[in-house]
C-alpha cells in the first residue's frame, strides 16, 4: 500500500508520464504484470488439461495426469530463462491475495476462476468417492505446495543438506504430482488418523 506509482517507475527507471498514460493506477498496472504471465500459463494448463481429458477417452481422467496439466505449465514457466523473474511474481501474487481489495478479487475472478472450475471438474471426475468437505481441503493442501515450493524451493536445498536436486524441474514435478496425488487419495480425516 505505502509503494507509489512514482517509486516503482523510479525502481524501475521509466517514464512515469508513460506508466499513467497506459495504466492510470498502480492497481491496473499490477493487473497487467499477473495477468500477462497467468494467461500464458493458464493456457498452457488449459491445453494439457484437454489433452488429458481427451487421452482418457472417458469420464474418469487419471488423477496424476490432471495434477500435472496444472503443476507443470507454472514450474516450467518458474524454471525458464528468468527463474528470479518467475519467483518475483509468485511472491507478488502471494502478497496480492493477502490485500482484501475488490480489484483482486477481479484478477482472482478475470484470470484464474475460469481455469480454477475446468480443473475442480476435472479432479472430481478423477476422484469420485471423496466428499466435497475432504476434496476441497486436500486441494487447498494442493494448491499450497505448488506456492510454496515455487517460492521457497531453495529452502529444501538448505534442508536436505543438498540430497534433494531442486535444479531438475522434472523431477520437482513427479514428487509434487506423487505426493499431492497420495494426498487425494489418502484415508478420510476420522479413518484411522489420529493426532492426539
Amino acid at each position: 500500500d505505502a509503494t507509489s506509482l512514482r517509486d516503482i517507475t523510479s525502481d524501475a527507471g521509466v517514464n512515469l508520464a508513460a506508466v499513467n498514460y497506459h495504466f492510470q493506477t498502480k492497481e491496473s498496472l499490477i493487473t497487467a504484470v499477473l495477468a500477462r504471465r497467468l494467461d500464458e500459463v493458464n493456457a498452457r494448463r488449459l491445453e494439457m488439461l484437454e489433452d488429458c481429458i481427451q487421452r482418457a477417452r472417458s469420464a474418469t481422467p487419471r488423477l496424476e495426469a490432471v495434477l500435472e496439466a496444472f503443476y507443470r505449465p507454472p514450474l516450467e514457466a518458474g524454471f525458464g530463462e528468468n527463474r528470479e523473474l518467475a519467483v518475483s511474481i509468485t511472491r507478488l501474487l502471494g502478497r496480492v491475495y493477502g490485500e482484501p481489495e475488490r480489484w483482486i478479487e477481479d484478477i482472482y475472478e478475470q484470470h484464474l476462476e475460469p481455469v480454477a472450475e475446468r480443473f475442480v471438474a476435472a479432479l472430481r471426475r478423477s476422484l469420485p468417492g471423496l466428499p466435497d468437505q475432504e476434496f476441497f481441503w486436500r486441494l487447498h493442501f494442493g494448491i499450497g505446495a505448488m506456492a510454496h515450493t515455487m517460492i521457497h524451493l531453495h529452502m529444501l536445498d538448505r534442508l536436505s543438506g543438498g540430497r534433494c536436486n531442486t535444479n531438475d524441474f522434472r523431477l520437482v514435478l513427479r514428487q509434487m504430482v506423487a505426493f499431492v496425488a497420495a494426498g487425494f487419495r489418502a484415508a478420510m480425516v476420522g479413518e484411522g488418523v489420529n493426532l492426539s
